[in-house]
């Protein structure tokens, strides 16, 4: 229930903003994310209250996908929700003989602004963003951090109502460094002892405005 109440105060945000002129937007896009970082864990057993060997775990990189709900600012530039999913799995060991650990759904739900700096129908622009990861292992407790989120790209505008557009994001996962996680009834999959989860996406997509 807790990253469900955290979408619904994000997204009860995005009113307070607009008036009755304000252009509203809608943009879907895909791409593809870049690793997780490594961060460092060890087994652990809840009812044991033991660790094991530690471990060097990532995020393996993998497609996503996403849509962005906004509306336009005076900057110009405009404020968003945007929510970004990629179906992923957790690895360890070496480059060329990972261990499979679980599969791995990271959902990324931020409330964010864009500042444009327009070139005719060329419009570089300049974006960052705060929020909540999602991290939904197979068959263990999903997980919910604070992140956050900047990046840049590029927006070419086909018509006044609908433009295409490429950018490069990176996302910082704050995760607490002296707790497990990934839980069951019976044990914990991990203790971790990293503080940061870290990933880069690549993104192209298209905007539709009303």
């Amino acid at each position: 229930m807790k990253h469900t109440h955290c979408l619904l105060l994000l997204a009860s945000l995005l009113p307070v903003t607009m008036s009755a002129q304000a252009e509203v937007f809608v943009a879907p896009f895909g791409g593809y994310s870049l690793g997780g970082g490594q961060f460092d864990v060890n087994q652990v057993d809840v009812n044991a209250d033991q660790t094991g060997d530690k471990k060097n775990v990532k995020v393996e990189e993998s497609s996503h996908y996403g849509l962005m709900l906004g509306i336009a600012t005076n900057d110009p530039g405009n404020i968003y929700l945007l929510y970004s999913h990629q179906a992923s799995e957790l690895k360890s060991g070496g480059l060329f003989t990972p261990d499979r650990l679980t599969s791995l759904d990271l959902d990324y739900i931020h409330l964010g602004g864009t500042l444009y700096f327009p070139r005719g129908d060329i419009r570089p622009y300049v974006t960052a963003s705060a929020g909540i990861t999602r991290m939904l292992p197979d068959a263990w407790s999903s997980e919910t951090r604070f992140s956050m989120g900047i990046g840049g790209g590029v927006e070419y505008q086909v018509t006044p109502h609908f433009g295409l557009f490429a950018d490069i994001r990176g996302y910082a996962t704050f995760i607490n460094s002296d707790s497990s996680l990934f839980c069951n009834e019976d044990e914990c999959l991990w203790h971790i002892t990293s503080d940061v989860m870290w990933q880069a996406q690549a993104n192209l997509g298209l905007k539709v405005s009303f």
